[in-house]
């Protein structure tokens, strides 16, 4: 018998929990040269689809086949013209305020991103990627079951939060670390009991 597919919140965090500055922004990250290869060779997807062909990536998909995003993470895309972002991956907007999608690999999820993540973990495939936001965090908190937090050396000071909502205390565990040359750290949380 095949398992359940993970909700996997992959997200890149300031020290003080942001995701993004107030404006969406998230150039203030750090990049390394050894993070960026590594990124580029373990987690291959989850860089935009314009982007990796930029990089000249044609990896095949090693984590996640599935993404759901909320629409602050989606419209930066749509600023540049990219109506589907990662057309590599199987797309959910989450939004109750975005107007029609015009492209037929990103469907709008209007209402109950619960019952959609508990749908699609039914379904076979790989394990589905939560890119952001926070209020879409604060929202499936109780799906998520694994945590890949990239935590960079920077205070944004204002910004989006990686999870608002309702005070929920959830218990996860590190399961794993890895250090890199900026500074940067990527951390592994399963679940806690």
């Amino acid at each position: 018998m095949i398992g359940l597919r993970k909700l996997v919140y992959y997200v890149a965090v300031s020290i003080d929990g942001r995701i993004a500055g107030p404006g969406d922004e998230t150039d203030f990250y750090p990049l390394g040269d050894d993070m960026t290869a590594w990124m580029s060779a373990e987690y291959p997807e989850t860089l935009p689809t314009h982007i990796r062909a930029q990089l000249g990536i044609d990896a095949p998909n090693k984590h996640f086949d599935t993404l759901i995003m909320g629409r602050g993470t989606y419209e930066p895309a749509l600023r540049i013209g990219v109506a589907s972002p990662y057309a590599h991956l199987r797309q959910y907007v989450v939004s109750t305020t975005l107007g029609a999608i015009d492209d037929p690999g990103v469907e709008l999820v209007r209402n109950d991103p619960l019952k959609l993540v508990r749908d699609l973990k039914r379904q076979p495939g790989m394990d589905i990627w939560l890119c952001g936001g926070g209020k879409l965090a604060g929202v499936l908190l109780p799906e998520i079951d694994e945590l890949v937090v990239k935590s960079y050396p920077v205070v944004a000071g204002d910004g989006i939060p990686a999870f608002s909502g309702a005070f929920s205390p959830t218990r996860f565990t590190p399961a794993d670390t890895r250090a890199f040359g900026n500074g940067a750290r990527v951390t592994w949380f399963t679940r806690g009991a």
